[in-house]
């Protein structure tokens, strides 16, 4: 492969609706699209969401991190040069791992298509196939904002539920109460987004919530794996990492006790594809359990890049996150919005075996 260009831009969307949780609150979508043009004219395209509160990213840094390196993505021409560029310049990339993220899908689905194989099959991994299963997410709007939600959600068969808490305890035990009073049983994970600060204050109010959450995710402040192990311990209910874990070095909190967590992998997060599955990979071997999750407000080519790790570690998998497409986003920038639909599911049998991350991209 040889490149003609490389161009980064931001990419904003407005939402149908603002999405609100304990850390942020936002109306349109924070994204970066990569644009990768080969010497015989193949284009492909690379997303990633910077967020401040989770990576240390903007929209700023992640262009200023593409400008200064630009020039050298030259150098990359096959898979082994790109493997080998991510392993040289491993502390650019935790510094900037959304914005390589969308560089790295773009060289991907030009490699890919280069050499006219899936992603999968260029990574030597499964091809992509059958249905995913995905999880309803709930923020934390007013009630009767969540209320219709909630309904929207059950109406499609959704049994599997994020529910994202404020703090107001009488409103978050409102919410909860329309979710255990639900005539069929649901499975729900709690999100707090580093609400608390202390343990035993975040175990109280989890418990007196009264409910039989399958998971909490990041109750308390960034990386607090001592305080997250005493609520684990008072509630016997594992811990989602999400902003707590963002690369590979971070396993060495978690080695002694495995059974207490479960990773939330993003692959804007994570810095792209490689990292995400070697992330995985040692996740598997430690039988620490994996939540595929996404950003709020990605487009249609994150939902797709997170299928190709989704699809190789399947038996590790205990919730899906994502494809909101187009129910969020006022337009998706591929052909046709990958998205979920009745029950959550998403039928990706129509990618098999097709070349890069098989998008029409006419309205980019």
């Amino acid at each position: 492969m040889q490149l003609d260009h490389v161009r980064m831009e931001c990419l904003q969307i407005p939402f149908k609706q603002s999405f609100s949780h304990a850390a942020a609150s936002r109306q349109t979508t924070e994204t970066v699209i990569v644009k990768a043009v080969s010497q015989n004219g193949l284009a492909a395209y690379g997303e990633g969401c910077p967020r401040y509160y989770v990576t240390g990213e903007t929209i700023a840094s992640a262009l200023q991190f593409f400008d200064k390196i630009k020039q050298k993505l030259s150098t990359i021409h096959n898979l082994h040069d790109l493997k080998q560029w991510v392993n040289t310049h491993a502390m650019e990339i935790d510094q900037n791992a959304a914005a390589w993220c969308a560089i790295e899908l773009a060289l991907l689905d030009l490699l890919a298509k280069e050499s006219h194989q899936s992603v999968e099959a260029l990574l030597d991994l499964p091809e992509l196939c059958g249905c995913f299963q995905y999880s309803a997410v709930l923020g934390t709007g007013n009630m009767a904002a969540y209320t219709q939600q909630l309904q929207r959600y059950l109406h499609r068969g959704f049994t599997d539920f994020k529910v994202k808490v404020c703090g107001d305890f009488a409103q978050d035990q409102d919410k909860i109460a329309l979710l255990r009073d639900h005539a069929k049983p649901l499975s729900v994970r709690l999100d707090a987004n580093n609400l608390w600060n202390d343990a035993e204050q975040a175990s109280t109010y989890i418990k007196n919530l009264n409910f039989p959450f399958r998971a909490i995710e990041e109750p308390l402040t960034v990386n607090d794996y001592a305080g997250c192990r005493k609520i684990h311990d008072a509630l016997q209910i594992p811990i989602i990492l999400d902003e707590s874990f963002l690369g590979h070095a971070q396993f060495d909190y978690l080695i002694e006790d495995p059974q207490t967590w479960i990773i939330n992998l993003r692959i804007s997060k994570m810095g792209g594809l490689f990292r995400s599955l070697a992330i995985a990979k040692t996740a598997k071997e430690l039988s620490i359990p994996l939540i595929i999750g996404a950003q709020v407000g990605e487009t249609s080519i994150l939902t797709r890049a997170a299928l190709t790790v989704a699809n190789a570690c399947r038996d590790q998998i205990v919730a899906q996150e994502g494809a909101f497409g187009t129910y969020l986003l006022e337009r998706d920038i591929t052909g046709q919005a990958l998205m979920f639909g009745r029950e959550g599911k998403l039928d990706a049998s129509g990618f098999y075996g097709k070349a890069g991350f098989a998008f029409d991209y006419q309205k980019l």
